[in-house]
């Protein structure tokens, strides 16, 4: 049995996920903040608990264990804090959640939750761990001391690496978070052991059109050290030269994936306190990208068949013979309505981003004529039954650099990075398949009819306004789900301080992969990888 003392734990993502490996144990966690290391307790109750500034304990106190998890908060340093903040460190931008029952957190609060970096290797000095893991945000890569700090390391006798790991990415030991959260990891382990095999454990699984399932390779920009951002800084490349190295796009979990779809939003026009017209700006320029140009999917109308059968979009496409500009499915959006530069909203089929400390994610979802929403729970995101699904995008409230639609996330892909402040809402639509005159309806991803000589089948759209759609933020169960905490995972306290302790969390599938990969340097066995 390995042990790990987990500093700055949190509410306990990195430990859970750490004893998701076989063989290793939570030994000891200390935070600063007691309703974490209430809300660890609650979850992990075999470890003990320190309530204290890591800063200011020493570390002789506490039991030396096999491997040292430590993860610094740094979120002054970025975007992760969840507010907009002046040159003078204030914070300008207030969230949805002030309209909340939930009084704002004290700036104390805030304040103890600015760690540092050198207590890391303070505790190595004392307790000497065959492994060190250190999380945090990539911006820390631009820390002008870095290198004075890694070098206090390899004093004491560490060989590192820096890995830079996407949290919907880290699926080698199991599915990754449906969340675009990028961190970066610095990795220790005792000159005496053997090298982590970061490839096994850090190629996420891609597809690529010539050579089929692939491990990607990471491919970054060239030049200085900077924070790394996924599609940014950094992609992801087959490693075959059969394709020569074609870029690809590794497998993800979608946002849709932890949205409670039982929910219903409050439909837009009907607010008591109408949305800010940025926000609608933001709203409407989603639905321009991702739902108007496809709309409602088109659906064949067999108007010389009276049988009321619908098909699913997840039937072969390969027999549509309509223009294939209406072949596609747009999800919800997730809106993000926190107001910072160069976010967009995006459909709920993509991951979430990172999460924050603030409640950042709206989600908005156009509904159909009656204005009553059928859950869709029961149906493959990609699936419409014969009323149709309700589908939206994940929109946050930010100022985009170009078009407004930035900033909406499509539900099949990844949640934005989820902050503390919980900035981003979902948007919801229904799509609407009303027969042409009456009867049998087809979507177009269906075979065809038998074809007469007399032309039977039209072609049918629609068009979604604003004030039909609905916009509700994200629920705390669904942050969680995009945080990958399991779903019985206990938080305490009020809604505002559950999504601080998510937002500041380490997403449980990062830790379980880079803890595989050191406990397999460590002992020599190997483990093997998820299917």
């Amino acid at each position: 049995m390995l042990t790990v003392a987990d500093y700055f734990c949190g509410a306990g993502g990195s430990s859970s996920g750490m004893e998701q490996v076989p063989g290793v144990r939570v030994r000891m966690a200390a935070n600063h903040w007691d309703l974490a290391i209430a809300t660890h307790n609650a979850n992990l109750p075999h470890a003990d608990h320190d309530v204290a500034d890591v800063a200011a304990i020493d570390p002789r106190r506490h039991p030396t264990t096999d491997i040292g998890w430590f993860s610094p908060e740094c979120t002054n340093w970025s975007i992760a804090r969840g507010k907009k903040v002046d040159y003078d460190g204030k914070p300008v931008q207030l969230d949805l959640l002030d309209q909340a029952d939930d009084p704002p957190l004290p700036d104390e609060a805030a304040q103890r939750s600015r760690m540092l970096m050198q207590d890391v290797p303070r505790f190595t000095e004392v307790h000497r761990y065959r492994a060190v893991i250190v999380e945090n945000v990539t911006d820390v890569l631009m820390w002008e001391h870095l290198d004075v700090w890694l070098s206090r390391m390899a004093a004491l006798d560490y060989a590192h690496r820096i890995v830079v790991l996407n949290s919907a990415f880290a699926s080698a030991f199991g599915p990754g978070a449906p969340q675009l959260r990028d961190r970066v990891y610095f990795v220790f382990w005792r000159r005496e052991y053997r090298a982590p095999d970061f490839a096994k454990w850090t190629r996420p699984r891609a597809w690529c059109g010539r050579c089929g399932d692939v491990r990607a390779v990471m491919v970054t920009k060239p030049g200085k050290r900077r924070a790394m951002r996924y599609g940014q800084q950094y992609h992801y490349r087959c490693p075959h030269v059969a394709c020569r190295g074609a870029r690809v796009s590794p497998y993800v979990l979608p946002a849709a994936s932890a949205i409670d779809w039982t929910i219903t939003g409050q439909r837009i026009g009907d607010r008591a306190r109408p949305l800010q017209p940025k926000t609608l700006a933001r709203v409407e320029a989603g639905l321009k990208r991702y739902a108007e140009p496809i709309g409602c999917p088109p659906f064949l109308a067999p108007l010389r068949s009276g049988r009321p059968r619908t098909s699913s979009t997840g039937e072969p496409l390969a027999t549509i013979v309509a223009d294939g500009g209406n072949h596609a499915l747009v999800e919800p959006l997730l809106v993000p309505v926190e107001g910072r530069d160069g976010k967009q909203a995006r459909p709920a089929s993509a991951p979430l981003r990172a999460q924050t400390a603030r409640a950042e994610n709206a989600l908005v979802v156009p509904l159909r004529n009656n204005g009553v929403a059928t859950p869709a729970a029961q149906h493959p995101l990609r699936t419409f039954a014969a009323g149709g699904t309700h589908l939206g995008v994940v929109m946050r409230n930010n100022t985009a650099r170009g078009d407004g639609g930035q900033m909406s996330t499509p539900l099949d892909e990844p949640l934005r990075a989820l902050t503390t402040a919980g900035h981003q809402s979902l948007i919801r639509w229904d799509h609407v398949l009303m027969p042409y005159d009456g009867r049998g309806l087809r979507p177009l991803d269906v075979p065809l009819p038998s074809q007469t000589t007399i032309a039977g089948d039209a072609v049918v759209s629609t068009r979604i306004t604003v004030e039909d759609c609905t916009f509700r933020m994200l629920e705390v169960d669904e942050i969680r789900a995009g945080m990958a905490f399991t779903p019985g995972y206990v938080l305490l306290g009020s809604k505002r301080e559950r999504v601080r302790m998510l937002g500041n969390a380490v997403t449980p599938p990062a830790a379980r992969d880079l803890v595989a990969a050191v406990v397999e340097a460590i002992t020599g066995d190997d483990f093997d990888l998820a299917a």
